[in-house]
């Protein structure tokens, strides 16, 4: 007897269809559209912050040699 009460509980709090399906929307914009644009951006905008480093102070490496 506790099983088929168990089993009914269960399908109470079974979210509605639709409310499903809002969230697989959801999941679906973040995960394949949103979220990849934001980490291209921040890749870029990385990118872009190192660029403009190496512009105003130059490349990384060893300071160059004194002329004899």
């Amino acid at each position: 007897m506790t099983q088929d009460t168990g089993k009914a509980a269960e399908l109470e709090h079974r979210p509605p269809a639709s409310v499903r399906r809002r969230e697989l929307l959801a999941f679906l914009v973040l995960a394949f559209g949103i979220w990849p644009i934001v980490a291209v951006g921040v890749v870029g905008g990385y990118g872009f912050l190192v660029w403009m480093w190496q512009i105003v102070f130059g490349p990384p490496g060893p300071p160059p040699h004194p002329l004899h």
